[in-house]
């Protein structure tokens, strides 16, 4: 992610008032975990991101491992195999199985990042996929605005 866009989210997170908004920077051995045993590569915004945050909120909540109290508990590894029983049998499915859950709208709707790096969304009730982003870090531009 940019510099200066990393600079923005760091002064916003690392203010006092907004510390349930910050989760634990994570680890690499927890990357590395999450990722063999969800059978992604992370992409390297998403790490930087969560590096430095860990799950936080950047004009969505972004989960990874250890979320800001505000967030909510549920691990990128949860949120991604939850979705994936949950669409099994489903056109989504199959781009489940090499994508990631980072996100979810405000309906329940998972926000993912594809084997592409592309950030979509996959609508539960019509099985219906849409992009929203060309990358996470284009997601964070148009969703992080500064309270």
């Amino acid at each position: 992610m940019n510099d200066e866009l990393m600079g923005r989210l760091k002064a916003f997170l690392h203010r006092e008032d907004n510390s349930t908004l910050v989760g634990i920077a994570a680890s690499q051995e927890e990357i590395e975990s999450a990722q063999q045993r969800l059978k992604v590569s992370f992409h390297a915004d998403y790490i930087h991101f969560i590096q430095a945050f860990g799950g936080a909120y950047a004009g969505l909540a972004v989960h990874a491992f250890s979320n800001g109290s505000s967030i909510g508990k549920e691990t990128v590894v949860d949120l991604t195999l939850a979705f994936r029983e949950q669409f099994a049998g489903s056109t989504i499915a199959e781009v489940l199985e090499s994508s990631y859950v980072i996100a979810m709208d405000g309906s329940g709707d998972p926000i993912i990042i594809n084997s592409d790096g592309q950030v979509l969304i996959c609508y539960h009730d019509n099985g219906e996929m849409k992009p929203l982003a060309d990358s996470f870090e284009a997601l964070i531009e148009d969703c992080f605005l500064e309270w």
